[in-house]
């Protein structure tokens, strides 16, 4: 079986080829981006079974299949809600949730051995799915948290929030109130949860509210440093392979 993997976050890339090792499946190759996966289709063949992360660092993987017919089958890696989900099943393209679970991936890819789907029928779920992710009409986004303080619950709704931030394998909020919050799961959990048109993701550590910008300054190596209005415990930088998306994110 020829597998590759389609993943911008080249940690999470690496982990799921081991569990694939572990499966006795070995990836012939590692993409991270729209782009590098463009050039790689001209030159190689397509294989049986790609792992697709929806969200590329330079686009939405969909992008690459507008140039390229689909001729393999494919197994979504994703972090989007339940409705997005709901899709995939009814499309019956298999999905697995981030962050991967090993027992899931075994199934997933017991399924695909079991019902290899025909190259139309790929073409007409992407399609419908890219259409669903690209106008998500019904989806909905996190709209308050709630936060637990000795025996009392706090209600924080998002527009409170400055920004969610990752420390010692911890993720916080930081509210305009200037109260540093520590929530449940990951950066990744929470990010496309958030509402894409108030949140951006601009590095590991961060993502931040628009209307918490204080000022944006010109740094080393093409990036650019963020100064929130209440937020100074740390550095925020664009990292530089984000800078472009935010920049579009914020005009």
């Amino acid at each position: 079986m020829n597998v590759i993997i389609i993943e911008d976050e080249k940690p999470a890339a690496r982990r799921l080829n081991r569990m694939l090792n572990a499966l006795g499946i070995e990836a012939q190759t590692m993409l991270h981006s729209v782009e590098e996966s463009l050039n790689w289709f001209q030159d190689n063949a397509h294989p049986d079974l790609i792992f697709l992360d929806i969200q590329l660092s330079d686009g939405l993987s969909f992008e690459i299949f507008e140039e390229i017919p689909v001729k393999s089958a494919i197994i979504f890696t994703t972090a989007y809600d339940e409705y997005a989900l709901k899709a995939f099943k009814l499309n019956s393209i298999d999905y697995l949730l981030k962050p991967i679970d090993e027992d899931e991936l075994k199934k997933a890819v017991e399924k695909y051995k079991d019902q290899q789907p025909k190259e139309t029928d790929l073409q007409v779920n992407i399609d419908d799915i890219r259409r669903l992710l690209i106008n998500p009409v019904d989806r909905k986004f996190k709209k308050r948290f709630t936060i637990k303080i000795g025996q009392h619950i706090k209600i924080i709704h998002v527009d409170e929030i400055e920004c969610f931030y990752s420390e010692n394998k911890a993720t916080y909020i930081h509210t305009n109130g200037k109260r540093n919050y520590l929530i449940d799961n990951s950066l990744e959990h929470w990010q496309d949860q958030l509402d894409p048109e108030h949140f951006f993701r601009v590095n590991r550590t961060f993502i931040v509210h628009i209307n918490a910008i204080k000022d944006i300054i010109s740094y080393t190596n093409s990036r650019l440093k963020l100064i929130l209005h209440s937020y100074n415990e740390s550095e925020i930088i664009v990292s530089r392979e984000r800078v472009k998306d935010f920049k579009n994110w914020i005009d």
